[in-house]
């Protein structure tokens, strides 16, 4: 599983969460977890919902 930090991480390793997408029988799965804790639990999302997600943060943050 290939994980990506989020673009807004710093290199003092703040608050941050990495994201991977997995494609499973049932379709594409967005997982999220925290880089502080990545042995914790993670998120799982469908796809759309993720992504659905991103949008109204962005569109409420401008």
């Amino acid at each position: 599983m290939n994980w990506r930090k989020s673009s807004y991480s710093n290199q003092e390793g703040g608050h941050c969460l990495e994201v991977a997408e997995v494609v499973h029988p049932e379709g594409v799965r967005t997982f999220v977890r925290d880089t502080r804790n990545r042995q914790l639990a993670r998120l799982d999302f469908p796809s759309p919902t993720w992504t659905a997600f991103l949008h109204a943060v962005k569109r409420d943050a401008m």
